[in-house]
């Protein structure tokens, strides 16, 4: 369609498209929604911090457990309001607050679709359905209402006969907490040149493979405001590919001006279901659903308050140690007793799984960026600092009326990561883009910055140029590109500061950074293989778990050339780079010390802290980012 035909089409369906001329064809700007052109433009691109992964009290999980807080409320904590939390008095008193000591840069509220009507009927004794039996179950035993709801909602039980005759009902019920959702995005949108917080309307489709409890789960983002009526939960649309297609026909192609992303999040909880081999149906991939997946889902999660997805480890089995960061003890999100195993469905894993069907297909569906988020079911969005955390909810320690003692949540959890996008500005179409080109990083919580780009002919002092960005940029690709071209042996340029802090909580110093490389041999069989390139592991940093005192020294900022010797032009590879802090004092040990526990002194140890000294209890975290990968292939 030519560009007098979108305009024309966009007039007529109520959408403007902007276009805003800079000094030249690289700042030309299009906005698919009316708004200020963002005063704060960089063609360069630069690092912004969000989060999206976030639930209030329209998800079930989150309302059962106490949460009161509207998408409003989320967004609100997001730009740097206080947040109250859970229990609440007689009165509507919270007992506890939050705060994050940075504002983010974006956001999204990504309520669960599924049930979304039913948590408002029952909590709303204005809507029809309050009164009904489910209802009063829901409002009598919450935590029994979401156990047994939530697995119903898993077997697809059609809106589980709790709407009555009117099987319509709960459907109606949704739309006010859809609408809501969306009303709070708009509100918190900047708008004006300021460009200072941007949001995404979206939400989370939440299916689970039913054999193994294996976790299907992602979240679904929206470019602009244009979005579907209702969103399309796991009772609509019960597998990955029946969501991928209602996204496809519902929004990407009946609605030019709408566009969507799907988002998997927690491999590590999948039991292998998350990138399978084959298709629901156990059917192998066809290249045009390959085709389908590659578009609608470019990115993972690799990290959120339910462990990290980057890499399996067991001891004598895994040579990267680092992979046993915040690894949870089972493969599956129902709980079962299963430990993980390297099929799980993590993140490297999944990257080879890619290349090899990218090989047999010519369609690579697994081309992932890299995103972290905080999974928080309390609506505090980038909530992800150690020393501040009280819990996420969720699967964690629910306090629906009291303050549980001890850790406030289970010690296998953490308090998530970040999203991290490359944007030449602070806009909604700014950002999608860079999630579509898979620019983006995630972190465990810091605000790390990172780069990442290939290239055949980079100078090997390039990280003394004063101009190095703009050279990596012309001589290369990227973070979620594709290398092209041809050489010998290609090059990588990776830089990283460290987060900068606040006054009263300075950034950890960096400890190195390593190039991570995964390809398929002559056999076609997968490898990986881990380079440190900047930085040592033995630089005499250390902490005292008595104290949390850190001590010893770090890098401000990193950088290197690093030229892969062993590249094969022969060979499907991919690359990432992952950067290492200094080790610290994790969230639960920070907390064991405030609260005194001494592992040699039994009466040192309170109700609620015996988690600070059992054997797999983790006392040190090395805080980290991981990059986007960069591929590279033959056809390429």
């Amino acid at each position: 369609m030519t560009t007098i035909g979108v305009r024309l089409l966009a007039a007529l369906l109520g959408v403007i498209i902007t276009t805003v001329q800079g000094q030249g064809a690289a700042e030309e700007r299009h906005y698919t929604e009316v708004r200020e052109p963002c005063a704060d433009y960089r063609p360069a691109r630069r690092p912004l911090f969000g989060d999206l992964h976030v639930h209030t009290r329209y998800s079930l999980d989150a309302s059962t457990q106490g949460t009161r807080t509207s998408p409003d409320q989320a967004y609100r904590f997001a730009r740097g309001e206080a947040l109250p939390i859970q229990p609440w008095n007689e009165q509507g008193e919270a007992a506890r607050s939050l705060q994050l000591s940075r504002p983010l840069d974006f956001a999204m509220v990504s309520d669960h679709a599924e049930l979304i009507g039913e948590v408002h009927m029952c909590n709303t004794p204005a809507v029809e359905g309050y009164g009904s039996l489910y209802c009063r179950f829901y409002r009598t035993f919450p935590r029994g209402a979401y156990y047994l709801f939530n697995y119903m909602s898993a077997m697809r039980a059609s809106h589980l006969g709790l709407c009555g005759e009117d099987d319509e009902l709960c459907k109606r019920a949704a739309v006010h907490p859809w609408a809501e959702m969306q009303d709070a995005a708009q509100a918190h949108y900047d708008r004006s040149d300021n460009c200072e917080f941007t949001t995404f309307v979206g939400y989370e489709w939440t299916g689970v493979e039913r054999s193994s409890g294996g976790n299907l789960h992602r979240n679904i983002l929206f470019r602009n405001a244009r979005v579907p009526n209702l969103p399309v939960s796991y009772i609509d649309a019960p597998s990955a590919e029946r969501l991928w297609h209602h996204l496809e026909q519902d929004c990407n192609v009946s609605d030019p001006f709408c566009e969507a992303l799907s988002i998997p999040h927690n491999g590590n909880l999948s039991a292998g279901f998350m990138f399978s081999l084959s298709d629901s149906d156990g059917q192998p991939w066809t290249p045009a659903l390959a085709d389908l997946r590659g578009r609608i889902e470019p990115l993972v999660e690799i990290m959120q308050h339910k462990g990290s997805s980057e890499c399996y480890y067991a001891a004598g089995v895994t040579r990267d140690e680092l992979c046993a960061f915040e690894q949870l003890s089972i493969d599956n999100i129902a709980g079962f007793d299963n430990p993980p195993q390297p099929d799980t469905g993590f993140t490297r894993q999944t990257l080879n799984r890619g290349l090899e069907l990218e090989a047999a297909l010519g369609v690579n569906p697994f081309k992932l960026g890299i995103l972290a988020s905080t999974d928080t079911h309390l609506g505090a969005a980038g909530a992800a600092q150690e020393s501040r955390f009280l819990g996420h909810g969720g699967a964690g320690v629910p306090a629906l009326k009291v303050i549980p003692p001890g850790l406030p949540d289970k010690p296998e959890y953490n308090p998530g990561g970040l999203a991290v996008v490359w944007a030449e500005e602070n806009s909604r179409d700014a950002i999608f883009a860079a999630l579509q080109r898979r620019e983006t990083y995630g972190t465990s919580g810091p605000r790390i910055t990172a780069r990442f780009f290939a290239g055949w002919d980079y100078d090997a002092q390039l990280c003394d140029a004063p101009d190095f960005v703009e050279r990596a940029y012309a001589g290369g690709t990227p973070m979620g590109g594709d290398l092209k071209g041809k050489g010998n042996a290609p090059r990588f340029a990776v830089f990283a500061r460290q987060d900068a802090g606040t006054k009263h909580s300075p950034g950890m110093p960096l400890q190195r950074i390593q190039i991570v490389k995964g390809w398929l041999d002559d056999t076609g069989a997968p490898r990986q293989r881990v380079i440190d390139v900047a930085g040592t592991a033995d630089n005499g940093a250390s902490v005292n778990l008595s104290t949390c005192e850190v001590t010893g020294k770090g890098a401000t900022q990193l950088c290197s050339v690093w030229t892969d010797q062993d590249f094969n032009p022969r060979q499907r590879a991919w690359y990432y780079a992952r950067v290492l802090e200094n080790p610290s004092c994790r969230w639960s040990q920070r907390q064991c010390v405030a609260a005194g526990v001494q592992c040699d002194d039994p009466a040192t140890i309170g109700e609620g802290y015996e988690a600070c000294c059992a054997a797999e209890h983790r006392p040190v975290i090395q805080e980290r980012a991981w990059t986007s990968p960069i591929w590279y292939s033959p056809a390429s």
